[in-house]
């Protein structure tokens, strides 16, 4: 089954809805955008994190899943914060809400942590150089930058999508 592959923005299947009620906190914190973009073994995706929590892992019943024998079935979890204005950011924590910690561990810019509140432009990898990583965005709506959204807006088509 071949298609046209683009940067897109890709949404786990099983993301819900955010359980908190409070519409001022989701009022406030509507235009800012929480991306995380994924680079590992098939290539670099675009996930928009709008959910309470993400799992990441080589597992296929992750909601974000990372292509590489070096990644555990759970390498981590993003769990969302609410911040005291009520905006939020994500937290990476890694291995999953039960304890169970990955084999090849997370780092964060270099430095290696169990727990990590993410801030904008963060580097993660997974299992050390095992050459997966991801890069948080937090784009908020006074952000003024030029050019697309997705730094690597590029259009990919398969060749036997042409004709002749």
């Amino acid at each position: 089954m071949s298609q046209t592959e683009t940067s897109q923005f890709h949404q786990p299947a099983n993301n819900s809805t955010p359980k908190d009620s409070n519409q001022s906190s989701e009022a406030s914190d509507a235009q800012d955008r929480h991306l995380l973009l994924v680079e590992d073994d098939k290539g670099r995706r675009v996930f928009q994190l709008e959910a309470e929590v993400y799992s990441l892992g080589r597992d296929p019943s992750c909601d974000i899943r990372l292509f590489s024998m070096f990644v555990s079935r759970q390498h981590a979890t993003l769990r969302r914060m609410t911040l005291d204005d009520g905006s939020y950011r994500y937290q990476i924590v890694d291995g999953n809400l039960q304890g169970q910690r990955s084999t090849n561990k997370i780092s964060i810019n270099g430095r290696p942590i169990s727990s990590y509140e993410l801030k904008d432009a963060d580097q993660v990898m997974f299992g050390g150089s095992a050459g997966v990583s991801a890069k948080y965005y937090r784009l908020k709506p006074d952000d003024k930058k030029s050019g697309p959204l997705d730094p690597f807006d590029i259009t990919l088509i398969d060749p036997s999508m042409l004709d002749g």
